[in-house]
């Protein structure tokens, strides 16, 4: 039996591993930029599964899109969202631009395996159902801001409070230990080991408060503004609708 399955598109036909959820477009854009071997990050992933669960919902609630394709949708990107199925995402990072490959193989992987969990009985399509009313130009911008503010605010800002605590705690610990402070790396005058390390505590502190307020612009989504950023090909409610389901989903609020 053939490890391999064919695919068509308009170029013509292609081999796909027989198991693979992606289809023939991913595997070309495989084939095609074979440069670093880095494959896209886990958040960036998840944020993809978000884009495509929010979309196929906030479709559906504007009647662009039947009720029961934008439920295998959603199901399929919620696997997405839970790591089920990070090895179909097969792209190398560097590839096209705009990161069409990228937004097809999860066009294509979403809409296969929307079409197994609704028993093949939907003929959901990568573009006409799972891209519907999006375009590469505002879903991988999208998924990388959702990506970076997910990183940041689950990752980056807890281990940065653990080590502000860390700094005070350890400061505490030895408070009462007088050590040589030092300018210009010459000895100056007496510290305590809880002055120097405050120091430290209130510097990463600040770090902080810059990260928060970086993130408050990144919650900014392009969502909704398609090829060229006038949201031709979308309704118009589309990006408000899109905004608002994904804050639901995330528990962040998200604004188009």
């Amino acid at each position: 039996m053939s490890d391999f399955r064919i695919e068509k598109d308009s170029m013509g036909e292609v081999k796909v591993p027989k198991d693979a959820l992606y289809g023939a477009q991913t595997k070309r854009a495989q084939d095609n930029f074979p440069i670093s071997g880095i494959r896209f990050s886990r958040e960036f992933i998840q944020a993809l599964g978000y884009v495509k669960k929010s979309a196929a919902l906030s479709n559906s609630s504007l009647g662009l899109i039947d009720e029961h394709i934008a439920k295998a949708i959603s199901e399929a990107s919620q696997e997405v969202i839970d790591g089920k199925h990070d090895k179909e995402f097969v792209i190398d990072i560097f590839q096209t631009g705009s990161g069409t490959s990228s937004n097809m193989n999860a066009n294509e992987m979403i809409s296969r395996r929307a079409n197994q969990l609704s028993n093949e009985t939907l003929g959901i399509h990568p573009n006409d159902h799972v891209n519907f009313g999006q375009s590469s130009n505002d879903v991988v911008p999208t998924a990388i801001r959702i990506s970076a503010v997910l990183a940041v605010t689950n990752n980056l800002v807890p281990a940065l409070e653990h080590l502000r605590d860390t700094f005070i705690s350890k400061g505490r610990e030895y408070a009462d230990v007088v050590k040589t402070g030092r300018t210009h790396l010459m000895d100056a005058m007496p510290v305590t080991i809880e002055q120097e390390f405050g120091g430290y505590a209130r510097q990463v502190d600040l770090g902080i408060d810059r990260v928060k307020s970086a993130l408050k612009r990144m919650t900014e989504l392009p969502q909704g503004g398609t090829a060229v950023g006038t949201g031709i090909n979308t309704h118009a409610d589309f990006g408000n609708k899109f905004a608002a389901k994904i804050s639901e989903l995330t528990g962040i609020d998200f604004k188009a």
